[in-house]
This record gives C-alpha cells, structure tokens and sequence, in this order.
C-alpha cells in the first residue's frame, strides 16, 4: 500500500480524513500541533472527493495525503507526511515505515486501528467502519 495512482498536483499538500470520526478529527488535530510542515486537513464531508479522483468508499476507509502530484493512503500517508518533516531523523522514520519488512508491519497497524477506530480513546459509533457486503 504506498503510492496510489497520481493526483492533480496542488499548491499545497491535502490530507483528507474522516471527519465524523472523533478518534481521527483528533489525532490530525495532534498532528498538526506536533509536525512543523503540516498538510491543509479537510474532512471528506466537506471535500469534493470524486474531483481528486477517490471515491467515498476510499475516504471512509482510509485517509489519504495528495502531495506533488501523487496519492498516498492509509500508513503510506502517515509516513509521507513524515518524510516532508525538515528534521533528518523524522523523514528516515517515515522511510522506514515504507520500507518492508517494516511496511507490513506499519499496514497491519494501521488497518487494526481503522478497524477498531470506534474503540479507541476519542472513537465513537460514527468511527465504525461499514460491514463488508
């Protein structure tokens, strides 16, 4: 899971997240105060999704990073936002967590945290996921 086909390339780097979920609205709001370059963050509520060519099945699922011209998802996104930090060892932590083995290790978490999401501290019910069909 890394780099997710290609985007329009935008002045500045967009993350989009699920903004009826608590437990995310909360940890890019801690990302924000923590990381010194942030991307603009909008809740796919609010964003055109299908103009930045995902579907609302792709923004309930994971969130996603559109940074010069490429679509990130999921950790793959976590760990873009990392290595656009200006600090050396930042950037090689986020390196790192695309870099197997540590890439597998970084999609399982993250696909345990968006699957229990609701579960965790600041998750409520709209943080669950939809049953698969």
């Amino acid at each position: 899971m890394g780099t997710v086909g290609t985007a329009t390339p935008a002045a500045r780097p967009l993350l989009v997240f699920d903004g009826d979920c608590g437990f995310c609205t909360t940890w890019v709001g801690r990302l924000e105060r923590t990381l010194s370059r942030f991307p603009e963050a909008q809740p796919s509520q609010w964003t055109d999704v299908e103009a930045l060519g995902l579907t609302r099945g792709d923004v309930t699922r994971y969130v996603w990073l559109l940074a010069g011209g490429k679509r990130y998802r999921g950790h793959a996104a976590f760990a873009a936002m990392l290595r656009m930090q200006p600090q050396g060892v930042v950037r090689f932590a986020g390196q790192l967590l695309v870099t197997p083995p540590f890439s597998w290790a970084a999609a399982v978490g993250y696909a345990l945290i968006a699957r229990f999401r609701h579960r965790l501290p600041g998750g409520t019910a709209a943080c669950a996921l939809p049953r698969p069909v």
